[in-house]
C-alpha cells in the first residue's frame, strides 16, 4: 500500500557528507510522520531523525544534532537526510519509515519501511 525506496548511500571519508533520499508512493502522506533509522551489524535499529509530513516539525537523536538535517518535498513525495561531518560510528544501513501517528523515536511507531541504503564512513 505504501512503498518507500531509499537512495544516496555510499562510501565516504570521515568528515564528508552525503544526501540520502526516500521516495514514497502508493498513498497520500499528508498525515504521515516519517523518520530515518539506522542499523549497524550486531546492533539494534536506532532512531536518527523524524519529520511531521504536514507540519514539517523536525526531531533528532542527540548523536546527530547539528550534523544531520531532515527535510521533505511534498510535491515530489520525497524525504531527505543530509548527513555531514560523518564519523566512523555513523556507518550503518539507513532506513526510511512512515506511520499514521505523531513522530516517534521508536521502531514500533512506524508502519512502513524501506529496504535501506548503506552508508560506510572510513576512519
Amino acid at each position: 500500500q505504501v512503498q518507500l525506496v531509499e537512495s544516496g548511500g555510499g562510501l565516504v571519508q570521515a568528515g564528508g557528507s552525503l544526501n540520502l533520499a526516500c521516495a514514497a508512493s502508493g498513498r497520500t502522506f499528508s498525515r504521515y510522520a516519517m523518520a530515518w533509522f539506522r542499523q549497524a551489524p550486531g546492533k539494534e535499529r536506532e532512531f536518527v531523525a523524524a519529520i511531521g509530513w504536514s507540519s514539517g516539525s523536525t526531531y533528532y537523536a542527540d548523536s546527530v544534532k547539528d550534523r544531520f538535517t531532515i527535510s521533505r518535498d511534498s510535491a515530489k513525495n520525497t524525504m531527505y537526510l543530509q548527513v555531514s561531518s560523518l564519523k566512523a560510528e555513523d556507518t550503518a544501513v539507513y532506513y526510511c519509515a512512515a506511520g499514521y501517528r505523531h513522530p516517534s523515536s521508536v521502531v514500533g511507531g512506524y508502519d512502513y519501511w524501506g529496504q535501506g541504503t548503506q552508508v560506510t564512513v572510513s576512519s
